[in-house]
């Protein structure tokens, strides 16, 4: 009945014998389940792997089963996770698809794949940018995974939003949570709030884009050096992957004036962000991009989420992580 909870029969049945005989070792619960022992202590494994089971206070050596609410509340909380997880793994993809067309351009220049456009250079960037803004006629929706604005990145956008603004067009921009540290990144993106402009802010972004009129993209060809070059991307189902993209990341992102959210483990989103990348073996350096921040901000997050954690290494760290529900256990 709990299969869709990552409980399968088996386990089932052990935590409900636990439930109803909690002074039952692995052989009266064998007996009543009509299950091995062998059988019986793979169930506790997995119950113990779920925090279903905990050690007895009481007795030294036992487990127990926790409560049935908050067991499922476990459960359910572990699904979310997992689901949250799995919808950042297609988002990823996505995004990735997108890069691979961009690369898959740049390597072809003279064979052009219908929809795609090649840009070469920050002058050819900008130029196409600027038309984009006089052609646009509804929305414009941009993520900007830099993190502080340069002052001079700032006075090349500056009278292109002001043009749009102007015209009652509709922005939509995502910024990393980190931009929030930079006060002339503040101050500029106030300075949009003020025209019109809506503003996000999110822990972690796929990479730098705009969309104009849900018809036309542009995205780097090199996210490391998003001025070498970009495509220009009109293709139906291109546009609707990286729409649908920026749509689910809006969704989840912040609201420029709430500063300091957290989840229901208490972990802000670039503290969520950081041990989900450490599980997955991203270095320092890594982790900083991603973020948006420095080495050392990177290594600070990540010294303080181990100590909080007790862990003494990345590894353990994950492993903790799992244990405490922050991370979606890995399948098997």
């Amino acid at each position: 009945m709990l299969a869709v909870l990552g409980l399968d029969a088996r386990a089932e049945s052990v935590y409900r014998a636990m439930l109803a005989r909690p002074q039952d070792g692995v052989t009266g619960l064998a007996r009543h389940t009509d299950l091995t022992e062998e059988q019986v202590r793979d169930a506790l494994d997995l119950l113990s792997e779920l925090a279903l089971v905990r050690p007895s206070a009481d007795e030294e050596g036992r487990i127990r089963a926790v409560s049935p609410d908050l067991g499922m509340e476990i459960l359910m909380a572990r699904q979310q996770a997992e689901l949250a997880a799995q919808q950042q793994r297609v988002e990823t993809s996505r995004a990735a698809a997108a890069q691979l067309i961009a690369e898959f351009a740049d390597l072809r220049p003279q064979a052009p794949s219908p929809g795609v456009q090649q840009l070469v250079g920050l002058d050819r960037i900008r130029e196409c940018l600027a038309r984009l803004t006089r052609e646009t006629t509804t929305e414009v929706m941009t993520f900007a995974p830099d993190g502080a604005h340069t002052p001079e990145s700032i006075e090349a956008a500056r009278p292109l939003n002001e043009a749009l603004l102007k015209r009652r067009i509709r922005m939509r921009t995502i910024y990393l949570d980190s931009a929030r540290n930079s006060p002339h990144t503040v101050e500029y993106v106030h300075w949009l709030s003020e025209r019109g402009a809506q503003i996000r802010t999110s822990p972690v972004l796929p990479t730098r884009m705009i969309i104009t009129d849900r018809s036309t993209a542009v995205i780097p060809v090199n996210s490391d050096d998003t001025a070498a070059g970009a495509v220009v991307l009109t293709g139906q189902g291109t546009l609707t992957a990286l729409c649908a993209l920026f749509d689910t990341t809006w969704a989840a992102a912040q609201p420029l004036g709430q500063v300091g959210a957290r989840d229901s483990h208490g972990l802000t989103g670039p503290e969520a962000t950081t041990i989900r990348l450490l599980s997955e073996g991203f270095t320092d350096e890594a982790i900083a991009k991603r973020l948006g921040v420095s080495q050392r901000t990177a290594r600070r997050i990540a010294t303080d989420l181990m100590e909080r954690l007790g862990a003494r290494s990345r590894f353990e760290a994950g492993v903790r992580a799992v244990q405490h529900g922050w991370l979606p256990a890995r399948p098997a």
